[in-house]
């Protein structure tokens, strides 16, 4: 089950930081004060890395272009209909790129809304009618108004700090105070079960953005398209998923229930039938 390289970067960070904190010695002696701000510093930095990276990864691991000047009439009608959808969504015009995959999917990322990336796969291109992919657009520019992104890394770095002050705090009661081989074990265990329950809180929060980003590309582009987007996602013959940097942020994801980032198709399509 993959929790997706947005999280495994904030994992490692997490990890090495914490093992600077052992090497100096924060946090003993109940110095608790000192603790608590340089793990807030490390947690709330290794998540600002991630999102800062976010463009340039998911450009890498999908091999996206981004349409600098139209090459054909697919490429500046895709420019247009985001354009047009970006303004009446009060952002500023995000960077539109394509990349090859036979599977349906589409995905944004991006350090703030108006310096954004849409990105849309060239089998979500043949495999929808233009109003359907109008309404996967129209989803992804939601999440960039809704400002979907930040709200993640910040939750993302808020899970970080709590998991390393748990972790510790669990880790030196188990082993008295000490910095015994105890303290170190128990540390690996808290934080690893920890950043387990952490995973699922962030991943709640990811399912309920993609209901909110629904409902945002149905205002932008109309519930009936988005609903016959997400039914031509149920029907489609290819469902690779994207890749680990950029999973958490396409159209279409796991259905699996406590780490997935993604609500099955079904309960979206539902939520939005309520809507009509």
């Amino acid at each position: 089950m993959r929790i997706g390289l947005f999280l495994l970067t904030n994992a490692g960070v997490v990890l090495v930081l914490s093992m600077v904190l052992n090497v100096l010695g924060i946090g003993q002696g109940g110095d608790m004060l000192g603790l608590v701000l340089i793990t807030s510093l490390f947690g709330m930095g290794g998540a600002f890395i991630s999102l800062m990276m976010s463009k340039s990864m998911a450009l890498r691991s999908v091999g996206a272009s981004v349409i600098t000047k139209p090459k054909n009439e697919v490429e500046r009608w895709l420019i247009e209909m985001v354009e047009k959808q970006a303004r009446k969504a009060g952002i500023g015009m995000p960077d539109v790129a394509i990349f090859e995959s036979a599977s349906p999917n589409a995905f944004a990322t991006g350090a703030n809304k108006n310096s954004s990336l849409v990105a849309v796969s060239t089998g979500l291109l043949n495999h929808m009618e233009a109003n359907e992919v109008e309404a996967v657009m129209a989803h992804e520019i939601s999440h960039v108004a809704n400002g979907d992104m930040v709200t993640l890394t910040l939750l993302q770095g808020v899970m970080n700090t709590f998991v390393m002050i748990f972790a510790h705090i669990l880790a030196a009661a188990l082993d008295k105070g000490r910095r015994g081989m105890g303290y170190f074990i128990g540390y690996y265990i808290a934080q690893s079960v920890l950043g387990f329950l952490a995973a699922m809180v962030v991943m709640w929060f990811s399912r309920y953005r993609e209901f909110r980003a629904d409902s945002g590309g149905g205002k932008l582009a109309g519930v009936d398209n988005m609903i016959s987007a997400l039914e031509k996602l149920k029907v489609s013959p290819v469902h690779e998923s994207l890749p680990d940097s950029v999973d958490a942020f396409g159209i279409a994801g796991g259905i699996g229930q406590l780490l997935s980032s993604h609500p099955p198709l079904d309960k979206r399509i539902q939520r939005l039938r309520e809507q009509l």
